[in-house]
């Protein structure tokens, strides 16, 4: 089984989260963002997924977010290396997203459940298979965390079935789900969710990595990826335990804080957040920059 970006499936490999750069006074900068996903896939990674929570997608416009999938298009070089966050409070709306995706030339989309009310099965499928509609291959993303919607193993087995999505962004932290999905929707590609449990969901079989920290740390994730997803213990343990106290903070509120700010410590352009978000403070700011710092001095790049 490959875990590696190829044409045919798109969404495997390192598809980069990636945070938005903004100018002081909150306006997008979509140059920084053209270098910065030029220099994601230019130190490792396979490909980007603009306009999901780290993107600050919530805050965005509707011509801001259109114009940051058509501007991650250009700098990736190839559209197939894009994965646009489409999720919206409805399925219409989501549909459209994934509309835009598709004229743009992505290669995949990721998507939420409905996350305006706590919707049943019934309801997930049908949102499910309207955006699937459109003919861009989909990927569920679980985050009951936020969206208070769970989709269990058969739940994923049963959209897999429907034709509706071909994988899964697993963001619940709890690695035994992976051998369940495996066993009830053995297609289904299992996608690492949160950075901080790559290695064991790498274990458990997955293909593909939705990460967070190579915004800030492209190379040594990427050295970190592949040496798990190939079992190569000896090589990953000991990164894994070296960045672990940074990738910890993918999982946390403050997350697209702490991201952009080890951004800023390693010389890259993370800057400021729009509202609600407010700039990290106090211990919070001091764990980010330690655990930022520790990075660097462990020789991480």
């Amino acid at each position: 089984m490959t875990t590696t970006w190829n044409n045919a499936r798109p969404w495997r490999g390192i598809m980069v989260a990636t945070a938005l750069p903004l100018r002081d006074d909150l306006s997008v900068d979509y140059d920084a963002y053209a270098e910065h996903v030029r220099w994601l896939i230019a130190n490792g990674c396979d490909g980007v997924v603009p306009n999901g929570s780290l993107g600050e997608y919530q805050t965005l416009t509707d011509e801001e977010r259109a114009r940051v999938v058509r501007t991650a298009v250009e700098a990736a070089g190839d559209g197939a290396r894009v994965m646009p966050g489409v999720a919206a409070y409805g399925s219409g709306e989501a549909r459209r997203w994934a509309e835009q995706a598709a004229e743009a030339g992505c290669g995949s989309v990721l998507l939420l459940p409905p996350n305006a009310y706590r919707a049943d099965e019934a309801g997930v499928r049908v949102h499910y298979a309207e955006v699937a509609r459109v003919g861009v291959p989909v990927v569920a993303y679980n985050n009951p965390i936020d969206t208070k919607v769970d989709l269990t193993a058969g739940t994923l087995a049963r959209l897999h079935q429907d034709g509706s999505i071909v994988a899964v962004k697993e963001f619940t932290g709890d690695a035994r789900r992976a051998y369940e999905i495996a066993e009830l929707a053995p297609q289904l590609d299992l996608l690492i969710g949160s950075d901080d449990v790559l290695l064991e969901l790498a274990i458990a079989g997955a293909v593909g990595w939705i990460a967070g920290y190579p915004n800030a740390f492209p190379a040594s994730c990427a050295s970190l990826y592949h040496a798990a997803v190939s079992g190569d213990l000896a090589t990953a343990l000991p990164l894994y335990k070296s960045l672990h106290s940074l990738l910890r903070w993918d999982s946390k509120t403050e997350f697209v804080q702490s991201i952009k700010l080890s951004m800023d410590i390693v010389g890259r352009r993370g800057g400021p957040t729009r509202p609600p978000r407010s700039p990290l403070t106090g211990e919070t700011e001091a764990a980010v920059r330690a655990a930022t710092e520790k990075a660097v001095a462990d020789g991480h790049c």
